[in-house]
């Protein structure tokens, strides 16, 4: 309206919207946060403008689906839209006819009060035949199928179905050093994301600590007496709004079993603090330096004796009741190393350190006194030796009193005798990367982590094998085979993976040309088809990896690579904001261009085909939901209301009358990467950019749905897929580069004592359409039942009776529903959460070592600390 008049509200007819806003226009700017949607069949000029074929179509639906007024007349609200012909007065006359009109409507709705909606459903208001949801300011109009009479009795209620995480693909070493124990339980704990792993390499089984809620960046482990029980809760979380951007290093102290704890925070001081962890109380803290510090440890005779090293220092440490004081290592006539990067202790209390230049220094004590009050002894050098070609990155003291060392840049470990001459050498082969963690293992193995993500087990006679690897960079591809436990997924590093998802093993890995980023089955499983950055996109055979075909649409990246359900077609969406189609023959070895589908303004980021292979639903980068028509062309089909009726055969579109629910409060449409309706059609997963897993009902058709949340990744969750039987749900995360498969369990009143540890043989969900080697009869797995909220659950965690010698302690982690080693299952993460911690837990498994494995005394126990960069979010 003109400056000083009358405002004026403005609408058009359903014709000419196009995906919520009118065609060739600019959409309507929000002026207000608040929304007030008014139907276009709500005005007598839209009224006008409707032919009388739509009043037929419409007979028998409210004419007007209630008005909201707020505020002076003069604001008009963000959902209303202009028309370029249609107008009537603001004022009090024109808003009493019309509120006259809506009351001798045949049927009548209940005006909702928007004081008590929040901003999610005020934006998606039922309007007529359609809903409307406006993501940072643009309408998205999405229209009701046939079968909803009424949008008023749509529901949405948590699905009965839930998520328990199975395993963990990965490793995280590329950036990390120090990261590998063995347990005396014979597992290996590692991390990666926000999981915490403990892996048996021989029963294939793992268990998983989920409380962290950032990524895991630091372990350590010791042994110490005293725990009765394996099942024992985790003893502490501390440092919860203490520690500053996160934990840079740890340790426990030795000289009395572990009481203590010392911890590098990663502020720009680098302060160092000792806990009482048993009595979660700071004892004494000082700031170290300014430089980096790459490692800390108790001396393990003298408890009151630290070191610290790092960037061109090494300091020792004198700590006394609450006071630390300091004396900095003197390189003398020594080069100075540009970095100290790892210390340990000799049989003889003497410390050894290895440095950037491939150097091992001895420090020993000064047998000179300190004047009083100047701080502990001196440190001084008594040998050098020159031990490997780059920097020293790693040292393991074995039980032996030998030592362990493993360099950088020459790729090898070296085994030193009690004099530090070199015995036994062997060179981890190029492809695995750099050596980042040398751990002992059982009998004459050793633990290697390196920097390309490799877990290895080896020998100096036997060389090695590969126990655990991942990607090594953002990871986004994922795809499962239609008629497999297998998947495959593709990443920044150029690796296409395909993984066996019953044994939990690598089946092959292959090196493409291109950075990886999208990928899809053939429906015959003979082959897969991915998508690369650059606009390339390759057809690999699915059993021998061998190279089928080599295309190339646009140059830009490939966003989405989908097969019709036949395999017929191939659709190929593409960040040049066009839609590739292909004819497919020969199982999926041939390919001949069919058209190209234009008409969006963004780049494409999801689509699905419809069962008969007509037509393609597709979303946008700018919110669009298009469709399309295939044998005509690949036209765009302009009046969207034709096509709320149609089935698909898959739905990853994340924009959609049947999906549009599970969009957070406040999104601005980045928020959500991916999402998948299962095989049978019962529920929704989806990723999001929170770190987050959520499983929804289908269809999801209100806002605010409901969902069960789940933590594990650290990063942005990029892909979710289905395996084809729906008993297992995967999960990829982009920068912490894992791979999280997740068991599809029933919820149940009771909570179970056990389960025992994750083998591959889970008890799955039956999906509605068993596979013929399934089970109809077969039992699903108990789980405890949750108290649901908007977008996420909270649980709620039942009393587990204490166990006897005539009740045999749960095997698997689920021991303690307070506080078990997997305690994943969909508590909320408190938003509120600053800070960082360490974390100290027992180890809480009884799996009896082999022979080979390094025995304690009955009476002692390990226990491993983890770190993360937030704060955890559990109970103690």
């Amino acid at each position: 309206c003109a400056s000083g008049g009358t405002p004026m509200r403005e609408a058009y007819s359903m014709s000419s919207i196009s995906n919520g806003g009118p065609t060739g226009r600019t959409p309507h700017r929000q002026r207000d946060t608040s929304s007030v949607s008014v139907s276009r069949k709500d005005t007598l000029a839209s009224a006008a403008k409707s032919g009388v074929g739509e009043r037929r179509k419409e007979a028998g639906r409210p004419q007007m689906e209630g008005i909201q007024e707020q505020g002076s007349s003069a604001k008009r609200a963000s959902g209303m839209e202009r028309s370029q012909s249609s107008t009537w007065d603001g004022g009090e006359e024109g808003r009493s006819k019309l509120v006259k009109a809506a009351s001798t409507s045949r049927h009548k709705d209940p005006v909702v009060n928007q004081a008590k909606m929040s901003t999610r459903e005020k934006n998606s208001q039922a309007e007529g035949n359609h809903i409307k949801m406006f993501m940072r300011g643009r309408p998205i109009t999405m229209f009701f199928p046939a079968d909803v009479e009424n949008y008023e009795d749509v529901r949405t209620e948590l699905p009965p179905e839930r998520l328990k995480l199975e395993w963990v693909y990965g490793y995280r070493g590329r950036d990390c050093r120090a990261n590998v124990y063995l347990l005396p339980t014979g597992e290996v704990v590692y991390f990666i994301a926000s999981v915490v792993v403990l892996f048996n390499y021989e029963e294939r089984t793992q268990r998983h600590y989920l409380g962290h809620t950032d990524c895991v960046k630091w372990t350590d482990s010791r042994c110490r007496q005293g725990w009765p029980s394996a099942a024992a809760p985790c003893p502490g979380i501390i440092g919860l709004g203490t520690f500053e951007r996160g934990v840079g290093s740890l340790a426990f102290s030795k000289a009395d079993s572990g009481h203590h704890l010392s911890v590098i925070d990663d502020c720009n001081d680098h302060m160092l603090t000792i806990w009482d962890w048993q009595k979660k109380s700071k004892i004494a803290e000082l700031k170290t330096t300014n430089e980096v510090v790459l490692s800390v440890e108790f001396h393990p005779t003298d408890g009151n004796t630290l070191v610290t090293c790092g960037k061109s220092h090494i300091f020792f440490w004198l700590w006394s009741g609450s006071s630390l004081a300091r004396k900095q290592g003197i390189f003398g006539k020594y080069e100075k190393p540009k970095f100290v990067q790892c210390l340990a202790f000799l049989g003889t209390g003497d410390i050894l350190t290895g440095d950037s230049g491939g150097i091992l220094l001895v420090w020993t004590r000064s047998a000179t006194e300190p004047p009083s009050g100047k701080g502990p002894k001196a440190y001084q050098i008594v040998r050098q030796v020159k031990a490997h070609e780059g920097s020293v990155f790693t040292l393991c003291q074995m039980r032996n009193g030998t030592l362990l060392t493993g360099g950088g840049k020459d790729h090898k470990i070296i085994l030193w005798d009690h004099d530090l001459r070199p015995e036994r050498e062997i060179e981890v082969p190029e492809q695995y990367g750099t050596i980042r963690a040398v751990a002992e293992g059982r009998g004459e193995e050793f633990l290697v982590g390196t920097s390309r993500n490799f877990l290895l087990r080896g020998t100096f006679n036997d060389g090695f094998q590969v126990e655990v690897q991942g990607h090594t960079d953002e990871l986004w591809g994922l795809a499962s085979h239609p008629f497999r436990e297998m998947f495959l997924t593709c990443a920044q590093d150029r690796q296409v993976c395909m993984w066996n998802a019953s044994d939990h093993s690598l089946e092959w890995t292959r090196l493409v040309e291109e950075h990886g980023h999208c990928a899809d089955f053939h429906p015959s499983g003979a082959v897969v088809a991915i998508g690369t950055h650059s606009g390339k996109w390759y057809v690999l055979d699915a059993e021998t990896t061998d190279l089928v075909a080599i295309h190339t649409d646009g140059n830009e990246q490939l966003s989405v690579m989908r097969f019709s359900v036949d395999g017929a077609l191939l659709a190929v969406g593409s960040h040049d904001n066009f839609i590739y189609l292909y004819t497919v023959a020969d199982k999926g070895r041939k390919y001949t261009r069919y058209g190209k589908c234009t008409g969006h303004s963004s780049y494409i980021t999801h689509l699905d085909w419809s069962p008969d292979n007509n037509f393609i639903m597709s979303n946008s980068g700018d919110y669009e939901i298009l469709y399309w028509d295939v044998p005509n062309g690949c036209k765009l089909i302009r009046n969207r209301s034709e096509c709320k009726d149609i089935d698909w055969a898959t739905y990853t579109c994340v924009l959609g009358f049947h999906v549009f629910g599970v969009w957070p409060e406040g999104s601005d449409g980045t928020d959500i990467n991916a999402l998948i309706r299962s095989h049978n059609r019962r529920v929704i997963a989806l990723a999001d950019d929170f770190c987050k897993v959520h499983l929804f009902a289908y269809p999801c058709s209100r806002a605010k749905a409901p969902s069960h949340k789940y933590s594990a990744h650290s990063s942005h969750v990029t892909n979710v897929s289905f395996l084809y039987n729906d008993r297992h749900l995967l999960s990829t995360g982009g920068k912490d580069t894992s791979i999280m498969q997740w068991r599809l369990v029933e919820k149940s009143p009771a909570l179970s004592l056990g389960e025992g540890p994750r083998r591959s043989e889970p008890t799955p969900l039956l999906p509605l359409n068993p596979a013929p080697d399934q089970e109809p009869d077969q039992e699903p797995d108990q789980e405890p039942v949750q108290e649901p909220v908007a977008n996420g659950v909270k649980e709620s965690l039942p009393q587990t009776p204490p166990h006897s010698e005539s009740t045999p302690p749960p095997s698997d982690s689920t021991a303690s529903p307070k506080d078990s080693l997997d305690p994943s299952e969909d508590t909320p993460t408190p938003s509120q959460a600053r800070g960082c911690e360490a974390e100290v837990r027992p180890n809480t498994c009884r799996v009896t070592p082999s022979s080979g494995a390094p025995q304690l005394p009955a009476s002692e126990q390990n226990f491993c600390l983890v770190v993360s960069g937030t704060a955890v979010e559990r109970p103690l």
